[in-house]
């Protein structure tokens, strides 16, 4: 029973190094295809308008509501010690740190992971990618460097967006509903939020790309045979990539806003 029990924790530890390893060896190589040739900008614009454009009413959704949630917990609040003042930089400040870049890209694994996961999964499965590398084409360099490079590009294009959008929902609870005047709320803005607040959110977008784009083509380039391993591939991949989300934007703040 004992060595069943330490058997199965090593054969989990082994499979989990097998994964980062090929999941590393992937990223290396999906980068050194990135600079070895020119990827097809055909592709890649279909990938950005696919990936990017049609996630943008989910993503403003969201973060319209959130931007007009965080306001109503936070005015009152503000309110009764007598820093309403304060509120619109606050509220600019989560938005461009913290909220527009972690939530967006939580959508986006939801959306556009599953999506890459599935369409990849499904060419695997119908053996699509073995007839790539029979007909001499890197399926590394016509399927995943173009979805990297669209998702490089259009998650902080949609973040700009979130930034923007949340803060219009924080500046119409404030007004509205909280008696806050519109040009205290944006004075607000103007004195506590910096450049920095907005362009940190930004890198963090880019690397939340980098790994929702890896993790949906690693997922879909190893999903296993049939529609059950593909449906797998998909869990795992919006799983996954949430995870990384989190754990990637602790040490991305720690660099960014020490």
């Amino acid at each position: 029973m004992v060595e069943e029990f330490f058997g199965a924790i090593g054969r989990s530890v082994l499979g989990a190094c097998a994964r980062c390893g090929r999941f590393s060896l992937l990223a290396l190589d999906t980068f050194r295809q990135l600079f070895r040739q020119r990827p097809s900008m055909r592709h890649t614009l279909q990938q950005m308008a696919h990936l990017g454009v049609n996630s943008l009413p989910i993503v403003m959704l969201t973060m319209l509501f959130t931007g007009m949630v965080m306001t109503v917990q936070t005015a009152s609040e503000f309110i009764k010690y007598g820093a309403q003042s304060s509120v619109g930089g606050v509220i600019a400040i989560a938005m461009g740190r913290e909220l527009s870049p972690v939530l967006t890209g939580v959508v986006v694994a939801g959306r556009v992971g599953a999506a890459i996961t599935a369409e990849i999964g499904s060419m695997k499965v119908t053996e699509q990618i073995d007839a790539l590398r029979v007909m001499a084409t890197n399926p590394v360099a016509y399927l995943v460097v173009p979805r990297l490079l669209a998702m490089v590009v259009m998650l902080p294009m949609l973040v700009v967006f979130a930034d923007l959008i949340g803060t219009i929902g924080g500046y119409l609870v404030a007004t509205f509903y909280a008696g806050i005047g519109s040009q205290t709320f944006l004075n607000s803005i103007k004195v506590f939020a910096v450049v920095n607040d907005v362009t940190g959110g930004l890198v963090k977008a880019a690397f939340f790309g980098v790994i929702i784009a890896l993790t949906g083509c690693y997922k879909g380039l190893h999903a296993e045979a049939g529609a059950e391993g593909v449906g797998k591939a998909t869990t795992g991949s919006v799983v996954n990539s949430i995870i990384l989300i989190f754990v990637s934007n602790y040490f991305l703040s720690l660099l960014l806003y020490r």
